[in-house]
Formats: structure tokens, C-alpha cells, sequence
């Protein structure tokens, strides 16, 4: 089949299949038009077999590779790829049990076009891996994300004086609970342009670390998500409206450790705000009253899921706010009533109310 379609055939997907090394050495040699390549669940394929695609020559045009449960994603195997895919755009990485630092690096080295980078379940990544291919990618990286990787501890590397990664404008951490304070400060110096911030369930962020990445901005950030940073306060997100509510789009603030203090803050400065959550945070009718007093704020979405100290003295401030809303949830908010609920759903026709 590669054979026949080695000029026409651009996407290949294989999963869960019994071939081998030999398929892959295939599609290196005649995937001479593929753009996109996704491999996942391959438990015959080795190192060799990724080894011997990344140097059959073939794969020039290849943007995008996906890889998922492959045991063949080795360190070896990996590099290799990288030096015989010089158009690679994006990578995708998951649950690869093999691959370490050492190989994860050397592919970043020789990656020169890669523009994204998305790690997932990689356990034996750690810090070192992590911000080595930041400094050792090249100038066209824009996103780099990191889901579940258990390998990374908070440590405090001491990063050589060198060039800022200045090409980088999104940064996404979920769920990797090593990852803390030092590490953050640390990206904050190294990724002076990220514009879009994702740090989400991250018990080990703070305050301390979350503001050195504030203060380095040379742009605006546009898009935060803190959902889970439980040990994030008022103090961090005063201070992120002071500096970023002229280009704040987006703010999730879910179950972060913030009062009304925050939402007076966002009102007086976020003005571009157009969707925010503050689920599962200790506000009360005061701050969604300060948010409605607001001239300049005009949210699309209001998301205060589980904020038991809002009550049906919010009403007139919801009934304000959803002058712009297109999406308000309350659910769990046990201090609004349902009486209050249906005159808000009667008089917002036009928003889409979760209660």
C-alpha cells in the first residue's frame, strides 16, 4: 500500500496492529508525501524499527507525529526521528515508558522546526529533560505542554545566563505534582513572551512562585487557566490584574485560594475579560456585586459552580452581568434558590444558565 502511494498518501494511522519493525522501516523509506503520522498501541515495534524510519530519509514532509504506547520510543529511537524529519512541527507524546532526558533533549537539538511539544505519562522526564529541550529547540517553538509526567521534581537548577526561549506563548502544566515554585520562577526568566498560561492542578505552586512569572512578562498574558492551584491567593491574582488586566481574555480560578479581594481587582482592571471562573472559591454577593458595578467588564461567561456564599442577594448584580453573559453557571450554589434561578433564566433569555 505505501509502495502504490508514496507521492499521493499523506496521513497514516496505525493502532493496536501486529506489525513490526519492518512496517516502519517501510513507511521511512516510501512515505515520501505523509504530513501526518500517528502510531499508537504497536507492542511489536522496537527501538530499531523507529530508528530505522527516522533514517530511511523518506519522512521530509512529516509535520505532525503522534505516538501513543509505543515501547519502541526509545532514546535512540527518538533522536532519530528528529534528525530524519527536519519539517516536524509538532510531537506528540504518550505514555512512552523508555524515553528519558538523554533522548528527549537530543531530539530537541535537532528539531529545528518543531512548534509544539506535548508530553503525556512520560514518567521517566524530568526537570532536567523538561527545560533542556526549552533551551536546546529551536526558534520556532510555540507551545510545550507537560500532562502527568510523575518523573518532574521541583528542583532548583540554576539555569546558566543564556538567551531567553522568546518564541514561546504557550505553556500548559496539568497534574504533574513535582512540579512547584522553583520551577515556575525558573520558566518565568527563560519564556519572557508566554501569553497563554495553563497550570492546572498544581499543589505545589504558590504565590512565591507564581510572581516572578508575573513580573518577567514582556507581553501581555491573554489566556490563564489556575484551576486546582490551591495554594494560589488573592495577593497573586491582585497582582496579575495590576499588570495583565489590559490584555486578560480569559481567567480560571477554580478552587484557588481567593476572596471578593480578587474579583474587586479584576473588575477595576480586567476590561478585555470575557470568561471567568471562580468555581469552588470562598466569594461571596460582595465580589459579584463589584464585578457588576464594573462599566468596562463585559463578561460572556461566568462560571461560580459550588460558591456556597453567593446568594439571592446576587440577583440584581446577575441580572447586570447578564446584560453581556451568553453562559452563567450556578450549579451548587446552594444559597440561590430556586425561585431566583427561575427569574434569572426568565429575564436572561438569551444566556444559557447551568443550575
Amino acid at each position: 500500500m505505501l509502495s502504490s502511494a508514496s507521492f499521493t498518501l499523506t496521513k497514516i494511522k496505525l493502532q493496536a496492529l501486529n506489525i513490526t519493525d519492518v512496517s516502519l522501516a517501510v513507511i521511512g523509506h516510501y512515505g515520501k508525501a505523509v504530513t501526518d503520522l500517528s502510531l499508537i498501541s504497536l507492542p511489536n515495534v522496537s527501538e530499531k524499527g523507529f530508528w530505522v524510519m527516522g533514517n530511511g530519509h523518506g519522512l521530509q514532509k512529516l509535520k505532525s507525529f503522534a505516538v501513543t504506547s509505543c515501547r519502541g520510543v526509545t532514546d535512540l529511537g527518538l533522536e532519530a526521528v528528529g534528525k530524519g524529519c527536519p519539517n516536524l512541527k509538532q510531537l506528540c507524546l504518550h505514555k512512552c515508558a523508555f524515553l528519558s532526558d538523554k533522548g528527549l533533549v537530543s531530539f530537541a537539538k535537532t528539531a529545528s522546526s518543531l512548534e509544539s511539544l506535548q508530553l503525556e505519562e512520560c514518567h521517566r522526564i524530568t526537570q532536567f529533560g523538561f527545560f533542556g529541550s526549552l533551551l536546546n529547540c529551536g526558534a520556532k517553538l510555540k507551545a510545550i505542554s507537560l500532562v502527568n509526567c510523575y518523573g518532574i521534581k521541583d528542583l532548583n537548577l540554576g539555569l546558566p545566563s543564556i538567551l531567553p526561549c522568546k518564541s514561546l506563548r504557550l505553556l500548559s502544566i496539568r497534574n504533574c505534582p513535582g512540579f512547584g515554585d522553583a520551577s515556575l520562577a525558573a520558566l518565568g526568566k527563560l519564556c519572557p513572551q508566554l501569553q497563554h498560561v495553563e497550570l492546572s492542578g498544581l499543589h505545589g505552586i504558590s504565590d512565591a512562585g507564581f510572581l516572578p512569572l508575573l513580573e518577567t512578562r514582556e507581553a501581555g498574558l491573554v489566556k490563564v487557566n489556575l484551576s486546582g492551584c490551591v495554594n494560589l491567593s488573592d495577593k497573586a491574582v491582585c497582582i496579575m490584574a495590576d499588570l495583565h488586566g489590559w490584555t486578560l481574555e480569559m481567567l480560571n480560578l477554580e478552587r484557588c485560594k481567593i476572596s471578593d479581594a480578587s474579583l474587586v481587582a479584576i473588575a477595576k482592571n480586567c476590561q478585555l475579560l470575557s470568561d471567568l471562573d471562580v468555581s469552588k472559591c470562598a466569594i461571596t454577593d460582595s465580589g459579584i456585586a463589584a464585578l457588576a458595578r464594573s462599566n468596562q467588564i463585559k463578561l460572556q461567561i461566568l462560571s461560580m459552580s459550588g460558591c456556597s456564599k453567593v446568594s439571592d442577594k446576587s440577583m440584581p448584580s446577575l441580572r447586570k452581568l447578564g446584560q453581556t453573559l451568553l453562559g452563567l453557571n450556578l450549579q451548587k450554589c446552594k444559597a440561590i434558590s430556586s425561585s431566583t434561578v427561575d427569574l434569572l433564566v426568565e429575564q436572561l433569555w438569551r444566556c444559557d444558565i447551568l443550575f
